[in-house]
């Protein structure tokens, strides 16, 4: 499960479009969701769009992995924080992966635990 926890958070710092919907197609299940308090998404296409419009709300900005990953069965939660390279996070969360049977993601449920005013 770490690994794939570390390919999703990969996802949401390419920046390059080909070789993000790659990451995307390999990694995600085709009717996958992804629902945090902001958006309420379903398949592949609609989950690159929104990590592409997240990269340009916050340009130079990277996804960090905080803490470690908490697994069990199918699913997974796991903290990450998105900031400047080297520097404290400005945004932090956390997700809740869950897996389908052919071990794609199937379910994201994000978090938002610190958010810039």
């Amino acid at each position: 499960m770490n690994e794939t926890i570390t390919h999703y958070l990969q996802c949401w710092n390419v920046t390059d479009d080909r070789a993000r919907r790659a990451l995307v197609e390999e990694l995600f299940a085709a009717n996958a969701s992804y629902v945090d308090p902001l958006v309420e998404l379903e398949g592949r296409a609609a989950i690159d769009a929104a990590i592409a419009a997240v990269q340009a709300q916050f340009p130079g900005m990277v996804f960090t992995q905080r803490g470690e990953v908490d697994a069990h069965h199918s699913q997974a939660r796991f903290g990450w924080g998105l900031g400047p390279v080297g520097s404290a996070p400005l945004v932090e969360g956390f997700d809740v992966v869950v897996l389908d049977q052919h071990g794609r993601i199937a379910t994201v449920l994000g978090f938002l635990d610190k958010v810039p005013g």
